[in-house]
């Protein structure tokens, strides 16, 4: 038998005292509610003038006198004496940065120019040449077969990670021929 037959055979209660019986639990709730989320007083503090009778002892170290020109002197205390080391410091570091940037740019300058130069006068070595040829030709076969791969949806990291292999054999293989054509067809200085 279910808890619901039991009940409904049981005494039947009228809308009031269902409605009292309510009211009266919550408050019963609503009362311990209150008592158990009271803080407890504190005590107080008692103001007397007797617990501050001196508030700076006179005769301790940290206490001193000052010069009578502190108020002209540039620097008037040791913190503002670090400071301005510091700033001078910096100001020279900064100023040895900007000179070793520009060695470095001048030098960067340099080696484009010779570069450059030495890119005009090799422009016609066969070995500069099958180079670039074969770069390219390797770029155009790479690049068409990722777009192969990637439009047949097989493009994953581990083939993309082969490919970087074969990409670094390829560079490999290439400085190695050449550098052996280089002693048959020298580049020009």
């Amino acid at each position: 038998m279910s808890y619901a037959a039991v009940a409904a055979r049981g005494p039947q209660q009228t809308a009031e005292e269902v409605s009292e019986y309510i009211v009266r639990k919550l408050s019963d709730v609503y009362s311990r509610i209150r008592r158990s989320t009271r803080a407890p007083h504190l005590p107080e503090v008692v103001h007397t003038d007797e617990s501050v009778s001196s508030l700076v002892d006179v005769d301790s170290p940290h206490v001193s006198s000052v010069p009578s020109d502190y108020e002209s002197q540039p620097v008037k205390t040791e913190t503002q004496a670090e400071r301005a080391r510091l700033e001078a410091e910096a100001k020279e570091k900064a100023e040895q940065a900007k000179r070793e940037a520009a060695a470095k740019k001048e030098r960067a300058k340099k080696d484009a120019e010779k570069a450059k130069k030495s890119m005009k006068e090799n422009s016609d070595n066969p070995v500069v040449i099958g180079n670039a040829v074969a770069m390219a030709a390797f770029a155009g076969v790479l690049g068409v077969g990722a777009y192969r791969k990637y439009t047949a949806g097989e493009l994953t990291w581990k083939v993309a990670g082969l490919w970087a292999g074969v990409v670094g054999l390829f560079a490999v293989g290439a400085y190695y021929v050449s550098q052996y054509l280089f002693k048959k067809y020298p580049p020009k200085e």
